[in-house]
Formats: C-alpha cells, structure tokens, sequence
C-alpha cells in the first residue's frame, strides 16, 4: 500500500513502481453523482478475470486508486437540466392530461390561467319537460296528419293581449298554478323580453288542441312582438303561416301596427280571423252600460273591416260574428268565446237547442221579445235590447258584478243557479282571483277559440299551393312545384328557413322553417341555399346535415326524428351559412331538375335609423365583427355596413330597435363593451329636373365615350318598384304595358328598360334611349352588363355624400364603342358609367332626401296642446287629430322627420307627465328644403342649420363624418374638354 509520502503536495504519485499484482489488487471504484432527491450510490466497475462476484466488492479505495483510471466513465455527470426535483405532471395525473405552461406575465392576475366552464343562460328554459294534458309522443305522431294541423301566427299592436292568449292556452294544456298578481308571459323568454314587458322576438309554441266537437288538433303557433319597431319579426312569422289571428283591444281599436300588420298579412295572402280582446275593460274601466258596449264591439269590429276594404274590397274577406271568425276574450281572465260556442253554453243549461241557428240570431240588429220569444228584425219598443246585449252582454256584466260585490251570499246563489261549486275558501280570495276561478267554470277551455282556427284558418293541404305560388321563384310548372303545392310528405324535401333564434348560450343558432314537400329527417344532408343563390350563379350554396330536429314550445324543445311536410320546425346544424333566409333542399344525385329559392322577405317598414359603433378596447374588435355577423342573424331587419372611413355602422328601424341590438351585441354575442355615436339616418339623392345638358365621359384608353341624361320619375313608380309589381322578371311586353298603362309611358321607352338600382327591386331606373341608325345595337348589347353595374354602382353611392339614390332615371342617349372587345371590357365601361352617371346626376338639380316617421300619439284631450308643441320643436306637424270612439282618450297622428325624432318619446312622456304614449315608424322620404351644392350658403359651427341651409349642412356634415372632402363639383366627374368647353359657354356655373 502506498503511504502518503509517495505523493506530493499536488497529489501526484513520486513513490517507487507498482507492480501489476498490486494494480489488480486495488480496486477501483466510480462514483456516481445523483440528484438531491436520491441517496447517493457507489457503483464499482467489475475487472476483467475476476470471476467471482464478492471479491468486487471490497473496501473503500484509496486515492492512489482512483489516479490511475484514464479511460472515460460515460454518463457519470448528470448535467443541471437534466436532473429531475420533482415528479413530471404525466406521472401524477397520467398521460391523457393537457399541460399548459404559462408565462409569469402573459396574463392578469384577476384572470385564472385556466378559465372555468361557463353557463351562459340568456333565455328562460324549463328545467325539465314539463307535464301536459296531452301527450307528446300523441303530438308527434300529429305531424303525419296535415289536415288535422294548423299554422297560425297570432298579431296585433303593442299590449293588445297575443302573449296573453298564449298564456291562457298554456294553462289550457299544461299543469301549472296561475299567480294572479304577475303575468305568466310564457312566451316572453328573452332577458329582454322579461325586463321591458314587451315581446321583443317572435316565439313559436305547438299544441295539442281539442274542438268543441272533441277532434283534436295540432296548432303550430308564433307569437309575435306588437311594437312597430319589431315589423321584421311579424313578417318572417306571417312567411311560414296559413292564417293569422289579430288581436285587437277592444278599447283601442285599429292602431298603427293593426294597419301594417292586415296589409302584410292580405300582401302576404293569408287568411284573417279577428280576437277581440280585453272585453272586461268595458265593464271594469269604462264602466259603460252593455247597450253601449255592444256599439264600441261593433265599431271595433267595423274599423277592422274598413281597413281590409281599402287594400283589397273582396266580401269573402269580411270579419264578422255571425261568420264565425270573429272571437271575443279578455286573455288576461283566461277566458274566450264565439257566438256559436256561447249558444252551446245555452243549449247545454236549457236543453235541446239548435246551436248554429240560435249563434246566427246573437250578433246585428236582431232583437228577442221576451213575451212572444220569438227574434224579430225590429224592437218592439225602444228600450228592448239587440239579442247579443240580451243572451251575451247582460250576463257576463251581472257575473262580473256579483264577483265584484262583496256579498258573499249572494254570489253563491247566482253561482249555484249557473252550476258553478266553489269551496267556501274561496269566496275568502282577492277579486282577480276569484275573478278567474268564476270565468274559467263558467266558459270553460277556449274551444270556440279552436273551432274558430279549424274553420277558418286552411289547414297545410289546402294553404301550401297559394303558398308556393307567392313565394317559390322558380316555374310553377316544374314538377318539383307541383309536388310542393300537394304538400306531399313523400316527395323531394324542401323547407323554407324563415327566422334563426340564438341557442340559451347564445353561441349557435336554431334554423326556423316550414317543411314544404317531404319528410325532414335527422341526420339527412341537404344544400343551404342562400338568399343570392340561382341556377346560373350557385355561389350561394353549401351542404349541410340536418344534426337535430325539434317541435318548438317556447321554453322547451320536444326532439323528433323526422317532420314530414306541412310543419313548422326548428333545425340544428345548417345555420353556418345562413344570415336572414333560406331553402334547404335535399341531395338529390338522380333529379337533374334546377333548383330555385323561396323569396326572400318583404318588409312593410324599412330600417333607417342608424349609429356609428367601435370597441372601446380596439384589439376587441375581431369579437364586435364575430359579434355583428350574429346580430345579422338575430334581427331580420338589422344591416351592418363599414363606410370608406372605416367606421362601422349598424342600421335598424328605430331607437328600441337599436337598443336591443345593442344590448345583444355587448351582452349575448360580443360580451365586450363598446363606444356608441349619436343617432343619425340614412339619406337619398335624388333629382328634381332633367339634366341641363347631355353628359358624356371617354374611357381610360379614349376608346369609348357614352352619353347620359337623368331625370325624376314619376311619383308612385319608386314605391312600385320596392313592392316588387313590376320586376325584371318579367317578360319585356309585360313590364312595357305596366309602364305604358299605369304612367303613360311611351311605348319605345317602356319595353327598352335595361336595369333597376341600386339592386333588383331599386327605386331608380336605367333606359337604353339609343336608336338603332346611330348606335350599332349589337356592340352596345355586348357592354350592357358592364353599363348596369356602373349604374348599380353610382346607384348605390350617389356624388353628394355616398348614399344611394332614389327616383332616377338615367337614359343612355348615345354610346360610341370600338370595335374590339379587348378595348370595351369592364374595366374601362364600368368605372366611366359611373362617372356619366354622376355628371349627369349634378346637372339635374340635385336634392338630399330624408327618411319621415309617422307617429301616432294617444293622449288625453288635456294634453294634446303640450303633443303639439313638442312636435312644432322638431319640425314635425300634425295631420290629423281625432278624438278615439267611446273612450277618453284623443288620437294624434302626425309627421316627424327622423334626424329629429331621437328622444321624442322621452320629450312627449315629460311634456305630458306621462300621460301621452307614442308609435313611430318609417313612413317616405321627403326632400330636404334647400340645395346641397350651393356654397353661398355660410354655416355657422355648433348652430343648427334652419329652412334652406338644412340640406347643405346635412351633407357636409354626413361627408366629413365619412371621411369626404366638403367639395362637390360636377368637374370631378367630366372630361378635360367638356369643362373646356362649358368654362367657355354660358353654362359655367353648372360647374359648381
């Protein structure tokens, strides 16, 4: 063994040599560096020619050992990264777990690195499937029978009863406690809804319901919003419908939503029955006697009638009692009746009765004589009452009476004389309450209301055809069409997409729609076709699986496998490509029949109003973008545009409207906050006189030169051609003879109408007024598509401050083009088109436009001076001022320019302590007085402009707000030589 002498101070070994044994006796030794984690461990390397295990080991070697080692130990040191602390997150949790590493400042503290599940609820949704008198899979199996089921939408003005109604069918069909001090409002499941107290959405609801004749039926309703604002609603629910119910308060009568609604419904060409509702108002609030009750029923009835005479005079349309399809009801009591129901009531107390014939003698001017008891045409005596006051009225008044009277004795007599048995606690109860319990014995479930809808309302089989021929754009010849019209459940699948309604967490949306020909099944792929889709341009189109299927009850779904045809259904899985409506039609690889769309909706009001929006955080606004393409969805009426400034602007029909859709837009989709502008509108440009001088404009290359003069249209043809009575769609000769007759047209000028503006049903006109000896028709023919798109364009943004124009037509009077197509392609007609069109647009006298609101105000006759002077504050005047028929109450109707209508609610509720309530909605436009080119005028800054200033401060103010320069010159739009030219004739100061 060397000793330390044999080393020196350095460690290295001096002493004398080593024999081999000796190296072989020494053993040599390898340590092994472990983490902090593990104890330290000695592990010897074995030597060649020891065989015996044992001897390896041995003790602990000294230093001289551990010198002599010079080839490498491989894996000795374990480097700092490679040592493991602790155990790895796939070791505790296992391999399936996701590991996240988060940086310490990637995120906020208030943020959790991994954020929890969210429940987002923002409608109201039954817990569980509630329990119903019928029984649902009985209600699926009703679908098969479209005879037996019936699709109604139930309309009306704001706060005349239809959500009520749907209540009291609900109490009707399902098992739930009535609260007498809070409306139930079943259908009302937006937060929204809830919160105002006014149906903002419409919702659709299926029951099960029985006539009085014990058939059963399967009614598919939609309850609709009454504001007017929500228009766009009522007509995407009228679309899917048969038939539609009005309901109209009694006390109120026709108001201005009455009158849009029966013209859409009558356009629509769907058939109108008549509630007429809140009846006890008459006995609780007006307290009149029941004579004169009978004359306010009739008037209501009468003013209902005269609105359906003026839009379509045909006495097949008549509401009336004797007819059958009118009801009466207070909803709100639960409580509803026909005069052939009431005359069962009588037959089932009285005995043998002949019910149709007695219903026919209780409604007009037919009286009953008590002493003959006989009905005779005339009264015996002035004070003998008409047979509805004698067998309706007087006992519905002396039931109401008695409840109200607190003598419980008596009341018990007269209700044991009608059979009604109430336990004694009962008589203990409030009125209303006892109210309901008296009226739901005494009438009983609502089966005239039933019978009514049987009758009157025609059931899929019959309503499909008329159906289809209104709204199917493709030939009613095709034997698609025919199989349609049948409402055949075994033909090729097509449904009509109407409405999207969001999903409770609002992230996805559930297609709404009938099914017209058919059997829609889960799991069935089918082609969504877009609104701009055609057989020639099927950009439009993707392919979707139908994932769910649901029958739709308000707040709870009832799934199903398949709907055959003549059903309302709501559809999972299709909504990606949809953002108003829609066709879905199945795949079909053997039918090489085209396919066509149903049309898209017509509305009865248009949206005008209209605020500039932006994130208030601007890295937020790929979610405003995500979150205004589901407002797009959400509201039928809602248009979103990005101006050339970059602003983004959201357009709707007036100031709830937009409060909504921002409410949603914060809430529902975007859950982001953001900035919101004053309100402002929309605008037109139109012209008042023909353009002084023929405007001409040479293509980019000089190749081409085209000349056009603008003009005014006639007054009624704008309106025209927004309704769509005349369209490109039909034939030359067809359109030609509507022109010719209607506005006397000539005929040359009739039958050469080249397009509509800004789009196919555009209130602006382009002519070709070409003559065949100076213009080669051919050539001219060959850049008609490239002419029309130029027009469309200048069209859609006209030269005064990019809003669309209205009430033009331009007429190409002559057009030079050479000769060969690479020279007149797109590129240089289109742009130069547009620019013709606004040369000769400037030079026509050009006028700003501005959208006007009807506005129609109830108030009490003290107030109507303070309506009158809030108006005159904002350039609004009164056109008519009537007091309303057997109430207190005044009508006001009047006009308001829209830019001034912002808080004119507000403004009208305080002016009349509250007292005054108002419905506005678009009603035309009118020119703004004065002109928008004359620079003259000096605008002084932060004053409103007045009288003939007005439209020159409208459209500076709107083209700064976009981003424009404050000129407009005619010159910007003509060529070099034409300014030459005009500087030196008298027209220069055309050149603005």
């Amino acid at each position: 063994m060397a000793s330390l002498d044999d080393y020196d101070e350095f460690g290295n070994y001096i002493g004398a040599d080593l024999d081999s044994d000796d190296e072989d006796d020494d053993r040599q030794q390898q340590y092994s560096h472990a983490g902090p984690s593990q104890p330290q461990a000695q592990t010897s390397r074995p030597l060649e020619g020891f065989e015996d295990e044992d001897e390896q080991m041995a003790d602990e070697p000294g230093p001289g050992a551990l010198m002599e080692i010079d080839e490498p130990v491989h894996n000795a040191v374990i480097l700092h990264e490679d040592k493991q602390y602790y155990p790895s997150a796939s070791d505790v949790y296992g391999q399936d777990v996701e590991t996240l590493v988060q940086e310490e400042d990637a995120q906020p503290l208030t943020e959790p690195i991994i954020a929890p599940v969210k429940s987002r609820k923002w409608v109201v949704e039954e817990k569980d499937m509630p329990e119903t008198r019928f029984d649902k899979g009985f209600l699926l199996n009703m679908t098969a029978f479209p005879e037996f089921i019936r699709n109604v939408a139930v309309v009306g003005h704001l706060h005349h009863g239809k959500t009520a109604l749907l209540d009291m069918l609900v109490f009707e069909t399902h098992k739930m406690i009535w609260d007498a001090d809070t409306q139930m409002r079943y259908t009302d499941t937006h937060v929204l809804s809830r919160e105002r107290g006014i149906s903002l959405k419409s919702s659709p609801m299926s029951f099960v319901l029985g006539t009085s004749a014990g058939k059963s039926h399967l009614v598919h309703l939609i309850d609709t919003p009454g504001h007017v604002n929500f228009l766009d609603e009522v007509a995407a629910a009228i679309r899917l419908v048969d038939g539609v119910l009005l309901v109209v308060d009694v006390l109120e009568g026709a108001m201005v939503n009455t009158e849009k609604i029966i013209k859409h419904a009558l356009q629509e060409g769907v058939k109108i029955t008549l509630v007429v509702n809140k009846l006890d108002r008459l006995i609780l609030e007006l307290r009149i006697k029941p004579v004169d009750a009978y004359y306010k029923i009739k008037h209501t009835i009468d003013e209902i009638n005269t609105l359906i005479s003026s839009i379509d005079p045909d006495p097949a349309l008549r509401l009336s009692p004797e007819n059958g399809n009118v009801a009466f009801a207070s909803t709100d009591m639960h409580w509803c009746f026909t005069l052939r129901s009431f005359a069962r009531m009588y037959a089932e107390a009285y005995g043998p009765l002949d019910v149709n014939a007695f219903a026919d003698r209780l409604w007009g001017d037919i009286y009953f004589s008590p002493s003959t008891r006989k009905f005779t045409r005339k009264a015996e005596d002035p004070e003998t009452p008409r047979s509805f006051v004698h067998f309706i009225l007087t006992p519905l008044y002396k039931l109401y009476s008695q409840v109200l009277s607190e003598d419980t004795e008596s009341l018990k007599e007269t209700l044991g004389s009608l059979g009604i048995l109430l336990k004694p606690a009962m008589f203990k109860m409030d009125v209303r309450p006892l109210l309901k319990v008296v009226a739901g014995q005494f009438f009983g479930p609502a089966t005239g209301l039933v019978d009514m809808i049987a009758e009157h309302i025609p059931s899929p089989l019959e309503g499909t055809a008329s159906k289809v021929e209104g709204t199917y754009t493709g030939p009613q010849t095709s034997e698609l069409a025919k199989t349609m019209k049948t409402c055949d459940p075994n033909g090729p699948v097509m449904v009509q997409i109407a409405k999207l309604y969001h999903t409770t967490d609002a992230q996805s949306f559930r297609a709404f729609g009938r099914v017209v020909s058919g059997t829609l099944k889960k799991g069935l792929d089918v082609k969504v076709l877009g609104e701009g889709y055609s057989p020639e341009d099927e950009e439009d189109m993707v392919k979707a699986t139908v994932e769910d299927l649901w029958i739709s009850q308000a707040r709870y779904f009832i799934p199903a496998e398949e709907i055959p045809a003549g059903n309302l259904v709501l559809i999972g899985g299709v909504d990606a490509s949809i953002s108003k409506t829609a066709t879905l039609a199945a795949i079909d690889p053997d039918s090489d029949e085209e396919l066509y769309i149903f049309r898209p909706l017509k509305y009865s009001t248009q949206s005008v109003l209209k605020v500039a929006i932006e994130p208030v955080a601007p890295s937020e606004l790929p979610k405003m973008l995500s979150g205004l393409r589901s407002i797009n969805k959400s509201y039928p009426l809602a248009a979103t545009k990005v101006e050339e400034s970059g602003e983004h602007v959201l357009i709707g029909t007036g100031e709830l409207y937009l409060d909504c859709v921002l409410h949603d837009l914060r809430r529902l989709f975007a859950e982001i906050e953001i900035k919101v502008s004053d309100p402002v509108t929309k605008f037109c440009e139109t012209v008042l006189e023909t353009s002084a001088l023929k405007c001409y404009a040479d293509t980019p290359n000089k190749k081409n030169r085209l000349t056009m003069i603008s003009e005014p249209l006639e007054r009624g043809i704008a309106e025209d051609l927004e309704t769509g009575r005349v369209t490109m769609k039909m034939t030359p000769k067809e359109r030609g003879t509507f022109f010719q007759e209607k506005y006397q047209w000539d005929l040359l000028a009739s039958r050469s109408i080249w397009a509509f503006g800004p789009d196919e049903s555009g209130p602006n006109i382009l002519l070709d007024d070409t003559l065949p000896s100076q213009v080669d028709k051919k050539m001219l023919v060959s850049v008609k598509e490239h002419i029309k798109q130029g027009f469309r364009w200048g069209a859609r943004e006209g030269p005064l401050c990019d809003e669309p124009m209205r009430n033009v037509k331009f007429r190409i009077l002559d057009a030079s083009l050479a000769a060969e197509p690479i020279y007149r392609g797109g590129g240089q007609i289109v742009p130069t088109a547009r620019r013709v069109c606004y040369s000769s647009f400037l030079m026509a006298t050009p006028r700003l436009m501005e959208p006007i609101y009807y506005v129609e105000v109830q108030a009490p006759a003290d107030c109507i001076s303070a309506v009158y002077t809030v108006l005159a504050r904002r350039r609004g005047h009164v056109t008519q001022d009537i007091p309303k028929a057997g109430s207190p109450l005044y009508t006001v109707k009047a006009l308001i320019p829209v830019i001034d209508a912002n808080g004119f609610e507000t403004d009208l509720r305080t002016a009349t302590q509250g007292q005054a309530f108002c419905q506005q909605i678009f009603d035309h436009w009118s020119i703004v007085p004065g002109d928008p080119t004359d620079k003259t005028i000096k605008l002084r800054p932060l004053e409103p402009a007045s009288g003939q200033a007005l439209a020159r401060d409208l459209v500076l103010k709107t083209r700064r707000r976009k981003g424009l320069g404050d000129q407009i010159a005619v010159s910007k739009y003509l060529d070099d030589e034409f300014v030459l030219a005009l500087s030196a004739s008298d027209h220069a100061d055309l050149l603005g």
